[in-house]
């Protein structure tokens, strides 16, 4: 049961002392004697200090003392092999189990399995000694458990008694076994708990409306499922909830960096009292289940203000529901920041000091022009500048906007307040979309009266804009006066920092960057791309965050005159090209050679060439 000690410390206790501690991370190079020396002689300064602030974030509501690795871990001390780095809880513990001659694993909460975690070991005896199931083999005879300790050999014999099975041990962080913890076993009791009182009721899916009043106590379980699954979202950095009805259960799903997860599956019938309580939230109808409704929440996220948008749709089985996230800090960036190339801010940046005209982003839902368009407006606000934005929904309140949310029960479209808002004074005004000829007329006639207009339109690439205004029945005239420039844009995601690697072109490789870039400037020539291996940070798939790739075209002289005698948009592309418009395929290639994504990615999201 008991892992091997290596010989230069044998003399030593392998449990988790601050001698033992300190005397690893020396041995590793981490730690030098003078921080060794002021950490035992300062630990009980630091330890009354942390426990203090745990108490006061109720993370320590037993008086508990805080480990000796959460101390060394608060006060901060840089390594002495990387000063640029700080010692964490992580660089310990991954030195411990070096020391212990075991693997150390970054748990990852989108790997686990909830019934394996829940089910072998109670609640307060894996807190107590911060240990985590998290796999077992298929035959159930290995069960995997995550420890700080595999010294305690007498909490292990137990589990190993009671369980029946062998077990495997890795080492793991204390924080991330306790996340783990009160993320899955809150989540699980609240739905299980909730599941124990609602799974008498009658399941009649979507095709008849019933509805019963729950207890309190149902309430509460189901409360707090929804707050916890919330909070696990934002923990894993995801962009979408999914809340999917199946025959004989709900499935729950995020999007993290544009691809879905399955995270959890909820009985069947919790889903309904699930989907009440967000529907609650959003103000939406909880009566209403025959048709779709949309609604927002806003709610708070580690000091953050979290925008929800929140969608339901019937299906087969009930109700489905999806949740947007709307970040602040990732909606609302600085324009260099959002991925143009420094050749294409400043093509861009030059759109943006026009007194008036349109300026046009095109791409599929989930491309970032919501991204871009609201930073364009936060670049142009200022005390002396008013900016309407009309949309559909309200993607995030924005203080220094005044903005419209459309409710075409009541009259109000795009159409009707764009005709209204030229009345309220404004310098800047923001079309959500351009769905059909009175809204495009509207802006193009707000452009021509002195006002700078942004929209979207679902095209795939920025030429084809034009000829979608055309095809909507808006003379051509009228867009070549207006039109400043179009954007087209899509989301690829990044390489991985912690796990990339460099490695050189294979030949099929070369012949596809030849095809997309008409220069043939790789011919013969070593090249040298990156990706990444897979690592706890990015969960193994070698990607961590996006970025925008974008085609930016601006309208000239020459593009006018194709514009007036209705050119199509392959002539248009051809002429935009030979003035320099990159494709948003060049533009993903060049992000390549940057070592910024792959030669996958860009196949995934610009096709093959």
């Amino acid at each position: 049961m008991c892992p091997h000690v290596p010989s230069p410390l044998i003399n030593m206790s392998p449990r988790l002392t601050t001698d033992l501690v300190c005397e690893v991370l020396c041995k590793e190079g981490i730690l030098t004697d003078k921080q060794r020396d002021f950490i035992k002689s300062r630990e009980s300064d630091y330890t009354r200090t942390l426990q203090s602030k745990l108490a006061k974030e109720g993370e320590n509501s037993q008086g508990i003392p805080p480990h000796i690795v959460d101390v060394i871990a608060f006060m901060q001390l840089k390594m002495a092999s990387d000063p640029a780095k700080l010692i964490t809880e992580e660089v310990i513990m991954r030195c411990m189990a070096k020391y212990w001659g075991l693997p150390f694993l970054k748990i990852d909460p989108l790997k686990l399995d909830l019934d394996v975690v829940t089910s072998y070991i109670p609640e307060p005896f894996a807190r107590r000694h911060n240990i985590l199931p998290i796999a077992i083999t298929p035959d159930e005879t290995v069960l995997t458990i995550a420890t700080i300790d595999p010294w305690d050999v007498e909490t292990l014999e137990n589990i190993q008694r009671v369980s029946g099975m062998k077990l495997e041990l890795v080492i793991s962080t204390r924080s991330d076994i306790h996340k783990i913890i009160k993320e899955f076993f809150g989540f699980k009791l609240s739905v299980k708990a909730a599941e124990g009182e609602l799974g008498h009721r009658i399941d009649i899916s979507n095709l008849e409306q019933y509805t019963e009043v729950g207890t309190q106590l149902t309430e509460r379980h189901i409360i707090n499922a929804v707050n916890l699954l919330f909070n696990y979202a934002f923990e894993q950095r995801a962009s979408d909830i999914h809340i999917e009805p199946k025959r004989k259960y709900s499935q729950i799903r995020l999007r993290i960096d544009g691809v879905l997860h399955n995270v959890h599956q909820m009985p069947k019938a919790v889903h309904a009292a699930f989907v009440s309580r967000i529907k609650t939230l959003s103000r939406m109808d909880i009566a209403e289940k025959r048709r779709p409704q949309d609604g927002r929440i806003k709610t708070k996220y580690k000091d953050k203000h979290m925008e929800l948008r929140v969608s339901t749709l019937p299906v087969a089985f009930d109700e489905k529901v999806v949740i947007r996230i709307l970040d602040p800090d990732m909606l609302i960036q600085k324009i260099e920041h959002l991925g143009f190339p420094p050749e294409d801010v400043d093509q861009y940046l030059s759109f943006l000091d026009y007194p008036h005209g349109i300026i046009l982003l095109t791409g599929p839902t989930g491309s970032g022009k919501t991204t871009t368009l609201y930073s364009s407006l936060a670049k142009l606000s200022s005390p002396e500048i008013n900016i309407v934005t009309i949309e559909d929904p309200i993607e995030m309140i924005y203080e220094e906007f005044n903005q419209v949310a459309i409710q075409p029960g009541v009259g109000i479209t795009f159409d009707s307040c764009l005709r209204n808002i030229l009345r309220q004074d404004p310098d800047v005004i923001m079309v959500g979309e351009i769905r059909d000829r009175e809204t495009a007329e509207n802006a193009i006639h707000a452009a021509l009266t002195g006002h700078l207009v942004f929209s979207t339109l679902h095209t795939n690439d920025a030429p084809s804009a034009i000829t979608r205004l055309m095809d909507m029945g808006i003379e051509p005239f009228l867009i070549e006066s207006s039109l400043i420039g179009v954007v087209a844009q899509r989301l690829v995601r990044r390489i991985c920092p912690y796990c990339e690697k460099a490695y050189l072109a294979d030949a099929k490789e070369i012949t596809l960057l030849n095809s997309a870039i008409p220069i043939k400037m790789f011919n013969n020539k070593p090249l040298q791309l990156k990706r990444g291996m897979g690592c706890t940070s990015c969960r193994g798939t070698g990607y961590l965050g996006r970025i925008g790739i974008f085609e930016i075209m601006a309208i000239n002289e020459k593009i006018r005159e194709l514009i007036r005698v209705r050119a199509g948009s392959e002539d248009i592309k051809k002429l935009a090209i030979q003035n320099g418009m990159k494709t948003l395929r060049q533009s993903a290639f060049q992000k390549m050679l940057e070592g910024i994504t792959t030669l996958e990615e860009v196949i995934r999201v610009t096709g093959t060439p």
